[in-house]
């Protein structure tokens, strides 16, 4: 926090100043701002972002889902090297040990200038025993959630008894899927992925992930059966806003959509980690219709998860991509976990809206000291852990009851607003260049970096823009952030702020 304040100084007039500024004037200044970033060196993205500009009114973006491509097999057949080479970085964990995927699971790709997504459902128990039903049911969430499916076989050992059991499934899909032969390294080994042809399910692609031999061509087959949108992670226009509930194991997650459903929808059980698969429900709250989906409850790590847990956590991903808002349920009862920050850091990369729910509040409602003691700790769990999620709207409920429950209406209206507010250009080139004037970059190596330009690029999450002559410090970023967010609310929304660093066109 003290790398934010240096930039604070006195207490600003910026608000006072703002509102007595001519719209007129607003307008004419964007526009002389705009115009001096001629002067600049601008690549294609800036030209194609500075000319939406005019037409950016305040409509609300819908930005298509991008299609997901899912990549299963057995263990130790090289899915996640696939995945790096067709990245085209090292981002999936590769070991020689089965069984090591077990981290984050979606990836954004691109190739040839189209986007997707990447699941790389490499996690299951490493236990012979299970391994058949491990691999099933990692291909049966794949099929459920991509558009496209990956087989992945090793070429060199051939179809084993559990890729067999797998092929029975893809079969049945009427979903496009390709048979990838991997370890193909050179042409000698070509007649080994030949021999796959008698799995049914099509020609085998031979590739080499590790040596990228095969993969173009492979992505080019793949991509020509691919959606340009996803149709099963498609973002509905219209229609009722679709909340996520998250929240780790046995904190009330199914008992709130319950009380919200007014019945038994989903089943209740002491037992940490009862549900499984996201249930969506449509439910009547605040005179509203609202989709939600309750979701399996995050494990401790993903990468520790078991067999169902992992495919747990892998909805949970999916769900959340789904979702426009995310309600992250803590029980005040339990001190506040490294699980939980990790979940709403979860919400926070997803760029979704964010409320958190405190269940549980009625025990805490007791004049019992040890339950003030409790409310005391929390208060400062609350101030120590989350400090970065201040802005998210909080509401204290009990699920069981149905207590206070009308104010989580008022909470998820509030971030979805937020997540869809748009500031125009004018006003936004306003708030930067008083800010500027009131708090100026301090200066680093001996140059003070300026901001040139300001727009809002998109919205939900809300995403800006700043041309800049240098790079800002993180603090600064942050300080222009909490000032966003005092003059124009933005409640319940993370604040997305990207620079482009831009030098001076030399003059011929």
């Amino acid at each position: 926090m003290a790398a934010e304040n240096e930039y604070e100084g006195e207490p600003d007039r910026l608000a006072e100043k703002l509102a007595e500024l001519d719209e007129e004037l607003i307008e004419r200044r964007a526009e002389s701002l705009r115009a001096s970033l001629e002067d600049y060196e601008l690549d294609e993205e800036d030209a194609a972002l500075l000319a939406g500009l005019q037409d950016a009114g305040d409509g609300i973006e819908y930005l298509p889902a991008l299609p997901v491509i899912a990549i299963v097999g057995r263990p130790n057949v090289g899915k996640s090297a696939l995945v790096n080479r067709i990245l085209g970085r090292r981002e999936a964990v590769v070991e020689d040990t089965p069984g090591v995927t077990r981290d984050r699971v979606t990836y954004k790709a691109e190739w040839l200038g189209r986007r997707f997504s990447v699941v790389d459902t490499g996690g299951w128990e490493p236990d012979a025993k299970g391994i058949d039903r491990s691999v099933a049911m990692q291909s049966e969430v794949a099929i459920e959630l991509a558009d496209v499916i990956l087989f992945v076989v090793d070429a060199t050992v051939g179809a084993t008894s559990t890729d067999e059991h797998v092929v029975r499934m893809l079969r049945k899909t009427s979903k496009p899927v390709f048979l990838v032969a991997n370890k193909v390294d050179d042409a000698r080994h070509e007649p080994e992925a030949a021999a796959l042809w008698n799995l049914g399910l099509g020609e085998p692609h031979p590739v080499s992930a590790i040596h990228g031999r095969g993969v173009a061509d492979l992505l080019d087959a793949v991509l020509e059966k691919t959606p340009d949108v996803s149709a099963v992670a498609k973002h509905e226009i219209g229609g009722p806003r679709r909340v996520a509930i998250l929240g780790r194991p046995n904190v009330g997650k199914s008992s709130l959509l319950n009380k919200a459903a007014g019945e038994e929808r989903v089943v209740v059980n002491d037992l940490a980690g009862t549900t499984r698969d996201p249930v969506d429900e449509i439910v009547e709250l605040g005179d509203k219709l609202w989709r939600f989906v309750d979701t399996a409850g995050i494990r401790r790590r993903v990468h520790m998860a078991q067999g169902a847990d992992f495919y747990a956590s892998l909805r949970t991903s999916a769900a959340l991509e789904k979702a426009e808002v995310a309600v992250v349920v803590l029980d005040v009862t339990q001190p506040i976990s490294e699980q939980d920050v990790r979940i709403i850091d979860l919400v926070l990369e997803s760029g979704r809206a964010l409320v958190l729910a405190f269940n549980k509040w009625d025990m805490l409602d007791t004049p019992e000291m040890e339950n003030q003691d409790r409310r005391r700790y929390l208060e400062r769990e609350i101030e120590q852990d989350l400090a970065h999620v201040a802005w998210a709207p909080r509401v204290n409920i009990s699920a069981k009851t149905g207590r206070r429950l009308d104010k989580l209406v008022p909470a998820l209206e509030q971030a979805l607003d937020s997540w869809d507010q748009r500031i125009p250009t004018g006003k936004f080139n306003a708030f930067v260049t008083e800010l500027v004037a009131e708090h100026p970059h301090p200066l680093r190596g001996g140059k003070q970096p300026r901001i040139l330009f300001g727009t809002q690029a998109g919205t939900r999450p809300p995403t800006f823009v700043l041309f800049t002559t240098g790079f800002l410090d993180p603090g600064y970023r942050r300080f222009v952030q909490r000032r966003l967010r005092e003059l124009y609310g933005f409640e319940g929304t993370p604040i997305v702020i990207n620079m482009r660093v831009r030098e001076r066109r030399q003059r011929k």
